[in-house]
């Protein structure tokens, strides 16, 4: 099902009729008075704007600017610039395993995440930041709140096409904008937190396939990959750390190349934990105190039901001068 937020069509309708926004709602209370409740405020501003003439939906074939994609859509295709790469990772439920990657485009009029399953997501190894990218056969998914772009087996992704250009992306969307932990929320779409880590739990490894990183399942002699058969398995790696910036705490959450970017280690330093994980408690007290500018998500964790921070990007040396400028800025 087609879905479109109650407050963009309000703006539709007031860019194709130039009514104010008073205006329009007060249509709106009349239709759901005269429907007597019938109906949502949303189906309501739907029934206005087909009164009023006005289209909320743009034709659903042919490309589409990113502002115009909408929860619900199928077969999509639109052409945006690489903002920010995610790395691929793995995941296991009690029904199936795979790999999944995201990366963050935008164009002149938005930006959306575009999250990547099976195979789609080996992607994000062929791409660059400022990459154009193209593509076909997309579908929409709503996500706590935010729109997001999916990809499967039968979805296409073109890197660099040649033709293809993207305009200036809005400068707002460029980045995650600088939150306090006690002003984050589930629905923010990207963010940048500065804090101090003050916990940090052990590493967790788990087994996964060396062809296809997908998560490899104990069988009786072997290891097993649902694409590959028994493997002799690698290890992946998690690492769980809470960061406090003087505002509240969080839960940040940190796959393979962030585990290595926060504690500068290499990725066999870290496998060697897996055998003598004693030799890690040193490095869990060296990083105590240490300050992270971070770069992710806020993610809902449905079994401990609270929110979690899932770090895209890590630096351990943030610029002093820029946090001064910074503090300088938000307090004049």
């Amino acid at each position: 099902m087609l879905k479109i937020p109650y407050e963009e069509i309000i703006l539709k309708i007031n860019e194709s009729t130039k009514m104010n926004t008073s205006e329009i709602e007060d249509r709106i209370d009349k239709k759901m008075k005269q429907l007597s409740g019938l109906i949502s405020r949303e189906g309501a501003a739907h029934i206005v704007a087909n009164e009023l003439g006005v289209k909320i939906f743009e034709p659903l074939s042919g490309k589409l600017q990113i502002k115009n994609i909408i929860s619900g859509m199928r077969d999509v295709e639109t052409l945006g610039k690489v903002l920010q790469i995610y790395e691929i990772r793995e995941f296991a439920t009690e029904t199936r395993s795979g790999k999944v990657a995201s990366i963050l485009i935008g164009d002149e009029t938005a930006a959306i995440r575009v999250v990547m399953w099976g195979t789609q997501a080996d992607n994000a190894n062929k791409m660059n930041s400022g990459d154009i990218v193209k593509i076909l056969g997309g579908y929409t998914r709503e996500n706590n709140g935010r729109k997001e772009l999916h990809l499967n087996d039968r979805s296409q992704l073109l890197i660099n096409p040649k033709g293809e250009t993207v305009g200036e992306v809005a400068a707002q969307i460029k980045s995650g904008n600088r939150k306090s932990i006690k002003d984050l929320s589930e629905a923010d779409s990207e963010a940048e937190l500065l804090g101090t880590i003050v916990q940090v739990f052990d590493i967790r490894f788990y087994e996964v396939c060396p062809k296809c990183s997908k998560r490899a399942r104990p069988s009786v002699d072997l290891f097993v990959c649902s694409e590959h058969g028994n493997v002799i398995p690698a290890y992946a790696y998690v690492l769980n750390a809470v960061l406090d910036d003087g505002t509240d705490t969080i839960r940040c959450v940190f796959f393979r190349n962030q585990v290595e970017k926060l504690l500068n280690l290499s990725q066999e330093q870290l496998l060697n934990f897996r055998s003598n994980p004693a030799e890690f408690e040193a490095v869990k007290n060296e990083m105590l105190g240490t300050i992270v500018k971070l770069n992710g998500r806020p993610n809902k964790n449905s079994l401990f039901n609270r929110v979690e921070f899932v770090a895209n990007s890590v630096d351990t040396k943030p610029n002093p001068e820029e946090e001064i400028k910074r503090l300088s800025a938000d307090s004049s």
